[in-house]
């Protein structure tokens, strides 16, 4: 028997190379991304109404970095993984938020320094800032109606809170923005109530209900 007869003899009885693709099951990144918004903006909430006497909110600048805008932005990543489109856009957005916001709030950006000889023009700035985030938060809540009455009545409050807040700071204000800041703590426990939801299961011990609505008729 030749060498090419033998090495032909030795490939057929060879297990086949199987190259089945392997079956990857995504998470629900839901949870991630509404606990992480849910918990930096009640930390900031707490700070706009002045808890414990603080009026400089700079102790968030972490958890909007990596709370609020790293893991958040990462479950908007995630959600475009699994198909959902709305999910993905908010996540991702508001993840971008917290990182934007934060960055102002870090003394060597130089945000801040800009405006060093007029802190009203940065208090207009800021209000800018907001405004645009409640036109983005408005357009979210008009996407939430036929979603549930949870995401509904979140993105209701979170522009209710960005148009105080822009106010407050367009205006000086300080009870306007402490109106916002009350308004950020009803919407954090809200978006803790949505989380907690989307994470429990059938196989939980309780549910809780989102608020379902009913299918759109198609005539």
């Amino acid at each position: 028997m030749s060498d090419v007869e033998k090495a032909e003899t030795v490939n057929a009885h060879r297990a086949p190379m199987t190259s089945a693709p392997r079956r990857s099951r995504l998470g629900n990144p839901g949870p991630l991304g509404l606990f992480s918004f849910a918990s930096t903006t009640l930390i900031l909430s707490l700070f706009n109404v002045h808890a414990r006497h603080i009026t400089v909110p700079n102790v968030v600048v972490g958890m909007a970095l990596f709370c609020g805008g790293l893991a958040q932005f990462l479950a908007g990543m995630w959600e475009f993984a699994t198909g959902n489109t709305f999910g993905a856009t908010a996540f991702t957005s508001y993840g971008a938020f917290w990182l934007s916001f934060a960055t102002i709030l870090i003394p060597n950006s130089g945000i801040g320094a800009a405006y060093a000889a007029d802190p009203g023009m940065e208090d207009d700035a800021i209000g800018i800032f907001l405004i645009s985030w409640m036109i983005i938060t408005f357009l979210f809540f008009l996407g939430a109606l036929r979603k549930s009455v949870g995401l509904t009545a979140l993105f209701f409050f979170l522009t209710l809170t960005f148009m105080l807040l822009a106010i407050g700071n367009m205006m000086k204000k300080t009870d306007i923005l402490k109106g916002g800041g009350y308004l950020g703590i009803i919407t954090a426990f809200i978006a803790y109530y949505c989380g907690l939801s989307e994470m429990l299961t059938n196989e939980d011990a309780f549910t809780l209900p989102l608020g379902k609505y009913p299918p759109r008729r198609i005539d």
